[in-house]
């Protein structure tokens, strides 16, 4: 890289070659769906479809941890999103989301079907909804919002910048690896700091502002989002080793990691749920062991 020739922009930008990179097949400067093709829709009045990345992890954990507390119209049919496939380009999830992101939720309990995407949009409708792991005093209720949007203002840079460049991107620059490990680490200290004053982020009490960090900041310090916990000398961050030790002793957090996840261990991934049993039976161990059963 240090005899690259420097790169002059033009004064007009065009797309007039792939960016290349893991996701290069799916990365375009336009909006809008690129193929005609309906989502399937399953018995339960929630309908989500998504991918089980860090952000499509916020949703399903979220939706277990409903269950887990009794809320029967919590349950859903989780369908898979291919992103590295194109999914999320068919009519039918462009519909769902204009932006063409998972995940994506419908609600068909009431008597028009309502759309919501985002996924701190989704964590906010449902924890409305169903009056669960949002806070109603005001003090509390205002920190865990003010956590839940740092954490949808602080992705772009964790996954977009460190995640990118320093995982995907087809070549290494240390330039841009320098820039965004600088701010995932400073972004680590702050909620490192945070987590010293209170178990949770919003206070005692675990919230959907949890819910959406730890997808992305208890991966990536408990070592699996992009392989950088040694890289970024993630033991240091002692209090966020701790809170995120204690999220997943949460059964619910297992079960909803699990959800339409394709890759790691079979016994991890269960591309679909369409009930709670699904963790007992549709495992891909469970599915690979009854095909080698039957053949």
């Amino acid at each position: 890289m240090a005899n690259a020739p420097e790169y002059v922009p033009p004064k007009v930008w065009t797309w007039n070659k792939p960016n290349g990179g893991k996701f290069a097949s799916t990365n375009r400067p336009i909006a809008g769906p690129t193929h005609e093709k309906a989502l399937p829709v399953g018995r339960h009045p929630l309908q989500l479809y998504s991918q089980a990345t860090p952000n499509g992890q916020k949703i399903t954990i979220m939706l277990e941890e409903l269950l887990a507390l009794g809320h029967s119209g919590a349950e859903y049919d989780a369908w898979l999103i291919r992103i590295g496939d194109g999914d999320q380009f068919g009519s039918g999830f462009v519909e769902v989301n204009p932006n063409s992101k998972i995940p994506a939720l419908m609600d068909r309990s009431g008597p028009e079907p309502i759309r919501v995407f985002e996924s701190g949009a989704i964590l906010l409708y449902l924890a409305e909804k169903f009056g669960a792991f949002l806070p109603t005093e005001l003090r509390e209720r205002t920190e865990c919002l003010s956590w839940l949007f740092w954490q949808m203002g602080s992705a772009p840079y964790l996954g977009g910048g460190f995640g990118h460049f320093y995982a995907y991107a087809p070549i290494k620059i240390e330039y841009a690896i320098d820039r965004f490990a600088m701010e995932t680490k400073r972004q680590l200290d702050v909620l490192d700091r945070r987590l010293g004053e209170s178990p949770y982020l919003a206070g005692d009490n675990y919230t959907i502002a949890d819910i959406a960090v730890f997808p992305w900041y208890g991966g990536l310090v408990k070592g699996w989002l992009y392989d950088g916990a040694e890289f970024l000398s993630v033991h240091e961050y002692k209090n966020v080793m701790r809170w995120a030790d204690a999220i997943l002793e949460r059964p619910a957090v297992t079960r909803g990691r699990k959800v339409n996840r394709i890759s790691g261990s079979l016994s991890s991934q269960l591309h679909e749920r369409h009930d709670a049993d699904d963790f007992n039976t549709k495992t891909q161990d469970k599915i690979a062991g009854q095909e080698a059963s039957a053949s």
